[in-house]
């Protein structure tokens, strides 16, 4: 049973080549619940583009100079947070069993058929309506006790703070950096998802691959490119802080945008 309704899909195009990448931006035009939010023309482009954006579907090129279609995949796997559905695109089909042994959503040989990419996309649309929100769970499949104390550590000092003060988290090179109203420091935990998981999830908010927010904290909602917005924070810096995408819906729910 479907679990939502998708209104627009979020989507990235990855290919070395230009003509390709014109040419799928094309056809997809006349798809009107895709929206494509980005183009990239290599693989570490498009791990880092997935990072920023968030988008709910990638169009890969499989054979890239560098880093490949098979490789963007496992990078973004090993970076850890929500994961796009993937369709991979080549003129070559050995890559198929690995693809989806990688769980590609799908896999199109180039030139792309405007038939093939509509069956594509209803099954895209189909995963992401199906998709099930379930609150964090634990490796045990438990649901994760809701902490209340957090720890801090800063100037060689292990600071305990009320999960309530904090005003965001964020992860940069593997290091979780917890902010409050009056410090910040370094958490214990080695990943935003398991720190989330640990928190109220009506209070503490992933708003971006890299972020999560206290939304009683944020200060000021601020329009940005391509109808997204920023979220300032009410810290003594005023950080301001990218909503993904996928995340936006969510905000303009939640505010009445």
């Amino acid at each position: 049973m479907s679990q939502g309704v998708v209104t627009s899909i979020s989507t990235l195009i990855v290919d070395d080549e230009q003509l390709a990448r014109d040419e799928l931006s094309y056809l997809l035009k006349d798809f009107p619940d895709v929206e494509v939010v980005q183009a990239a023309s290599n693989g570490l482009e498009a791990v880092e583009l997935i990072s920023q954006l968030e988008p709910e579907l990638v169009f890969l090129d499989v054979q890239m100079p560098g880093l490949d279609g098979l490789g963007v995949i496992a990078a973004v796997r090993e970076q850890g947070g929500p994961l796009p559905h993937f369709i991979l695109t080549t003129a070559f089909d050995q890559y198929a069993v690995e693809a989806f042994r990688l769980q590609a959503l799908d896999y199109l040989l180039k030139p792309v058929e405007k038939d093939r990419l509509a069956e594509s996309l209803a099954r895209a649309k189909r995963a992401l309506e199906e998709k099930p929100e379930k609150p964090p769970e634990n490796a045990a499949g438990k649901a994760a006790v809701q902490r209340t104390k957090l720890l801090v550590k800063t100037n060689n000092r292990n600071l305990i703070v009320d999960a309530q003060e904090m005003i965001y988290a964020t992860i940069d090179d593997g290091t979780i950096t917890l902010v409050t109203a009056e410090f910040e420091g370094q958490s214990n935990y080695r990943t935003i998802e398991e720190l989330q998981s640990n928190l109220d999830p009506a209070t503490f908010w992933r708003v971006h691959r890299s972020f999560l927010v206290n939304i009683n904290k944020i200060r000021e909602v601020i329009p940005w490119f391509k109808s997204s917005f920023q979220l300032k924070m009410d810290d003594k810096k005023r950080t301001e802080i990218p909503v993904s995408r996928i995340q936006t819906r969510r905000l303009r729910a939640l505010l009445k945008i």
